[in-house]
């Protein structure tokens, strides 16, 4: 099992700044992939950012150029910069941690934390 926790969401100004940190317990053994995912009222959830254990990253619609997704020293945890935020950016924001071996796989899913930008 795996526990994540995710920090520094909040209220902030269109244009302004806000950085999120996801950090995980238990065994990542398994896990290759973290990222985060964001989700608004009455919308499906959708990938911001994320990034393999090899350090590849990919991100969603809409946020190149603005956010950027980081690993921590140790495998496990990972940061989200966002800068130049948009009243659109508003969402739920949960972290993801997922991976497989040859028999199972596995995805994980913290609380989330709330963003909100406003116009």
């Amino acid at each position: 099992q795996v526990q994540l926790m995710e920090f520094g969401g909040g209220l902030v100004e269109a244009g302004g700044s806000l950085r999120l940190s996801c950090t995980s317990s238990g065994s990542l053994f398994n896990i290759n992939y973290m990222g985060w995912y964001r989700q608004a009222p009455g919308k499906q959830r959708d990938l911001v950012a994320g990034i393999t254990r090899s350090g590849t990253i990919n991100y969603g619609n809409g946020v190149e150029g603005r956010f950027t997704i980081s690993g921590g020293n140790e495998w496990g945890t990972v940061h989200l910069q966002m800068n130049g935020l948009k009243p659109e950016d508003t969402a739920v924001y949960y972290c993801n941690a997922a991976g497989q071996d040859w028999r199972n796989e596995y995805d994980y899913w913290g609380q989330g934390t709330q963003v909100t930008v406003s116009s």
